[in-house]
């Protein structure tokens, strides 16, 4: 029996080498297809945004400043912001909302946007060395790591040295709102999605004062378009602010130089006099 099976071996070695050819074609290309998935399924890297969703998520123009008063030929910087000059200017950009130009708040919402953008230096997040919030975090002017495996996944901010944990299985309702929320991550196919709760309601979108509240659901989704490239959106859900979902759509962009990495920008000490300097028993003038 043995002889047999080692003589029909080797009658279809013999008789069929060029059936060996396609199984071992095949084997590469299966080898080379889960490569492929691998790779678009590692998140991995530090990541950075080329846009201006920072400055304002609506389609917007360039202007002398973030905070405006009026003067006498038309809007001029603030007298607080003044100083600043261009580097307080704001740059023009395209909306990131996907399908609009613009939020489409409630009631109220857009007035309550344009009470925080008239005192912008004392109110945005960004500028007090606040946790931004999610979908904030993501396109500020710094770069982020992902760093992933089977068991677990960080995403580490460079501003505020911000740390987000997120949970690969279902954590349940969070036992308390915070300024990053509770983070629950999954594959759907080739995307990862997060599903953020429990964001504290301080957050803003942007520097352009565009806000949310603490009812916000924000759904993510990481997609793998190429070893350098990262397709995200972030949907928000929240009926106390908008009349209907609001997606954010923008590319990321892997750093690949010998800059690739995250510095350390705690910047809790340099807002130190801007929040207590009054508390001096001499302050300073």
């Amino acid at each position: 029996m043995r002889n047999l099976v080692l003589a029909v071996g080797a009658a279809g070695l013999l008789a069929g080498c060029t059936a060996v050819e396609p199984t071992a074609n095949g084997q590469a290309l299966q080898a080379s297809a889960d490569s492929s998935a691998k790779v678009y399924r590692d998140l991995s890297g530090v990541w950075q945004v080329l846009n201006t969703a920072n400055d304002n998520v609506e389609a917007h123009d360039a202007q002398h400043a973030y905070q405006l008063r009026d003067g006498p030929f038309g809007p001029v910087p603030a007298k607080n912001v003044l100083a600043l000059g261009a580097v307080g200017a704001v740059p023009p950009g395209p909306s990131v909302i996907k399908g609009r130009q613009t939020l489409p708040y409630l009631p109220g919402g857009a007035e309550k946007a344009a009470e925080n953008v008239a005192d912008w230096a004392n109110r945005d997040p960004e500028a007090l060395c606040y946790m931004p919030g999610v979908p904030r975090a993501t396109y500020l002017p710094y770069p982020f790591e992902i760093i992933q495996n089977d068991e677990q996944m960080l995403i580490v901010y460079e501003y505020a040295n911000t740390v987000r944990n997120v949970f690969l299985t279902d954590p349940g309702e969070a036992p308390v709102d915070s300024w990053m929320g509770q983070s629950y991550g999954y594959w759907d196919g080739d995307t990862f999605v997060i599903e953020v709760t429990a964001q504290n309601g301080s957050s803003w979108l942007d520097r352009a004062g565009n806000h949310y509240s603490a009812m916000a659901k924000v759904t993510e989704r990481y997609t793998r378009v190429g070893e350098h490239h990262i397709e995200y959106s972030a949907t928000i859900e929240d009926p106390d602010t908008f009349s209907e979902p609001v997606t954010l759509e923008m590319t990321l962009y892997r750093l690949i130089g010998d800059d690739a990495r995250i510095e350390d920008f705690n910047c809790v000490p340099f807002v130190e006099e801007k929040l207590h300097g009054h508390l001096r028993k001499e302050p300073l003038q």
